[in-house]
């Protein structure tokens, strides 16, 4: 920019360093504009600068009146550069000299303002030196954007790491969208830069407009926003924390730990927001919609958690949330984050558990996100054979950065701190375990004792896990881990990685591949019943019928069953039966527990309608009752992890394609036998031994007429006979129903 002529600078600026102001390139704004000390025929005066491109005159307001009266002789400015730079002389004033500024545009209009130049910094370099360390696990309280007074003045924080940058502005309507008018005071080694910014207020919109090394000029979401636009729009929003006021005291206090416990009941129902049910004209239902109709649906039917596809602010609709950039940031698809917060108190007054879908693993390519965020490989690895996930499009984190580790642990942390969630599901652990995930030789780097582990991120999960429960005792943490890497639910100090639970993709595989097979053919493949039992009690496991496996043409839970109509709706029932009475925690997706006929679509609501057949309506009844006896039953529950929680019968009849086993509790009386035929014979007289004597009352069979079933059954119960059964001395002779599980009580 070539320098125009006009007054030479009273302090002696360079017009030179005038230019560079205008022009957005000067490295350090700090150390020009505001108020600067200069010596003046030996007296200290202060020259104060402004940038005000829209500006006519500029004048200064002291705030000391008794000294100056601010109304009747204001301070004026001269006119330095033609595009809005002005100087104005002051003094001879004190260090505490405070001022504001009076603007005049050329169309007449004059507004008094304060000037951002004149504040000095608000990070210390205590808080640089744990950001950088990567052990500050409140960063979110430092970085971003914060509603702050700062020397009797309102206005908003903002900060930001990118260390690579050569100038970082803060743009919104407050300055026009101008990238000159308000750049961030660079903090040196430490990559943040900061800036408070006057009379910034809550709902403001902001960005980051951020120059390149390389001359490119970007426009990015903060990634510590508290609250985003909705999509296809992308600026962040200025927003304080703290507004909403919780009412889940008891359950933070005593509720969770019980809820959470390892030996109690959990039951969890999988939910994705935007397509478990649709308002008029097919739009997405609100948190406080949500509030009202989800959480009385799922305490109806006794599910003990909900599980929520990923909420964090993402771009695209169809990720279902697994592609999302705003890790502090609830979606503002359902309204503002006050409305989320009151969902889970909603939750937590009916006694019911949260778990948030996070997604650590990789990040979308969006422009306006973490990609390339200061014009170089920041949050990803640069090196696309560790920093580009093939099979998603997306990119990687760098877990051997301290900021960024730290940016994903404050961000667990926040979730389960600012909205009480009891606990976060951790997605795609597997592709965080392995360089080598989906790649093919020579597309990964090995680590550096040349093997395929990722050792960072396996340092950053095991510290994750840490942090989550030393920080919130009793919270869940649950892994997507696909593959057999061993202690992943073990805890760090004996060498696992932490978690409280895995999910057993295993077990999952394992029976879904079961039951779509033709009954006549089920013997030939028992094995996958029993299997799972060889290694069930090897990890804390969870058994997921998840969204997964109701999507890109693997059809839904109903639709997976051969046979006609009824045997399709008896095979789910008796895969849902299978699942409730099985070692593990139990989590279904959405749709499956009303027999939803068509696969999921995130961009539809579930067929509720189905619910006026009687079929659909029997699946539902029979998941109310499941989840009833499931929690009542401490058999069914309490030693889900230990062996002595669990006994066959009988594992070996193939040709009948039945199985039967014994749960028990920690007490002696507590058992339950659980009997389950997987072909449409009905076999009356069916001998089954049992643990003792006694009468064997029949807490559920899932045949019965009331979920659809034909009704073969035993009259309530029967008596044990003292007549050897499966190497036992006594057993029940049982009506035992086609395609179908009977649980019996002692």
């Amino acid at each position: 920019m070539a320098t125009k002529t006009g007054p030479r600078s009273r302090s002696g600026l360079a017009p030179e360093t005038i230019d560079r102001i205008l022009d957005a390139r000067h490295a350090d704004p700090f150390s020009v504009l505001g108020p600067h000390p200069f010596d003046e025929k030996g007296e200290i005066r202060l020259a104060i600068r402004v940038y005000a491109p829209a500006a006519k005159s500029v004048s200064i307001l002291p705030h000391d009146l008794a000294r100056h009266d601010a109304e009747a002789n204001p301070v004026p400015t001269v006119q330095l550069h033609p595009e809005g730079f002005f100087e104005g002389v002051v003094g001879p004033v004190g260090e505490d000299f405070r001022y504001r500024l009076r603007v005049e545009r050329h169309d007449g209009h004059t507004w008094d303002c304060e000037d951002t130049y004149r504040f000095g910094r608000v990070l210390t370099d205590y808080d640089l030196y744990l950001l950088g360390e990567g052990s500050h696990y409140r960063n979110y309280e430092k970085l971003g954007s914060h509603l702050m007074t700062v020397d009797g003045v309102a206005g908003c924080h903002f900060a930001v790491w990118a260390p690579n940058a050569d100038r970082i502005s803060v743009v919104g309507a407050f300055n026009d969208w101008d990238g000159r008018r308000t750049v961030l005071r660079n903090l040196g080694a430490s990559g943040i830069w900061e800036v408070f910014v006057p009379n910034v207020a809550e709902g403001d919109l902001y960005k980051f407009e951020i120059r390149a090394r390389d001359g490119r000029l970007l426009v990015k979401s903060d990634p510590y926003a508290f609250r985003s636009q909705n999509r296809p729009e992308t600026a962040s929003i200025v927003h304080e924390l703290g507004q909403y006021d919780w009412n889940d005291g008891e359950w933070m206090a005593t509720g969770r730990n019980e809820r959470n416990a390892l030996a109690a009941p959990h039951s969890v129902y999988e939910v994705h927001l935007g397509s478990w049910m649709r308002g008029d004209d097919d739009r997405t239902l609100s948190y406080t919609e949500l509030a009202e109709r989800l959480v009385p649906y799922v305490k109806d039917l006794g599910f003990t958690h909900i599980e929520i596809l990923p909420i964090q602010e993402h771009p695209f609709d169809g990720s279902w949330g697994y592609q999302c950039l705003g890790y502090f940031s609830p979606t503002s698809r359902f309204g503002p984050p006050a409305d989320f917060a009151a969902f889970v108190d909603a939750c937590h007054q009916e006694n019911i558990g949260v778990i948030l879908d996070w997604v650590p693993a990789h990040f979308p390519r969006d422009e306006h996100g973490l990609r390339e965020f200061d014009g170089s490989c920041l949050y990803e690895h640069a090196d696309p054979r560790q920093g580009e996930h093939k099979d998603w499009g997306t990119l990687i984190f760098n877990f051997g950065r301290n900021e960024v580790r730290n940016f994903l642990l404050g961000s667990a942390l926040f979730w389960l701190e600012q909205y009480h969630l009891d606990g976060i599901r951790v997605d795609a652990v597997a592709s965080m375990l392995y360089n080598d995930y989906s790649r093919e030789e020579g597309e990964w780097v090995p680590n550096q004792y040349g093997g395929r582990e990722n050792l960072e991120a396996i340092e950053f999960l095991k510290r994750l896990n840490e942090l989550c429960h030393e920080h919130h005792p009793g919270v869940l943490t649950i892994a997507e881990e696909s593959t057999s890497w061993p202690g992943v639910s073990k805890p760090t100090y004996l060498g696992g990685l932490g978690f409280s639970l895995k999910w057993n993709m295993g077990w999952m595989n394992d029976i879904l591949s079961y039951v779509e097979k033709d009954p006549v053919h089920r013997k030939y493949h028992h094995q996958h019943l029993t299997f799972g039992l060889l290694y069930a009690f090897s990890e804390n496991f969870m058994l997921p019928l998840s969204h997964d496996e109701v999507v890109h043409g693997k059809r839904s839970l109903l639709d997976k069953m051969p046979g006609d109509g009824w045997q399709k709706f008896a095979n789910l029932r008796l895969l849902l039966g299978f699942q409730f009475v099985h070692p593990g925690k139990k989590l279904l997706f959405m749709g499956g527990e009303f027999g939803q006929g068509r696969e999921w679509n995130f961009d539809q609501s579930l067929d509720w309608h189905l619910l006026e057949i009687d079929a659909h309506r029997g699946v539902q009844n029979f998941i109310r009752d499941l989840n009833g006896v499931y929690t009542d039953e401490p058999a069914l529950h309490e030693l889900d992890f230990d062996w002595k929680g669990f006994e066959w019968v009988d594992c070996h009849d193939a040709d009948a394609s039945t199985v039967a086993f014994v749960r028990r509790g920690t007490e002696p009386d507590q058992e339950i036998v659980a009997v389950c035929n997987f072909t449409p014979v009905v076999r009356e007289g069916y001998r089954l031994g049992v643990p003792g004597p006694g009468y064997y009352r029949e807490i559920l069979n899932s045949d019965s007429e009331y979920y659809g079933g034909s009704n073969v059954g035993n009259s309530g119960g029967v008596d044990a006979e003292q007549h050897a059964a499966h190497g036992r001395p006594w057993s029940v002779q049982i009506n035992l129903p086609p395609l179908a599980i009977v649980v019996l009580k002692r």
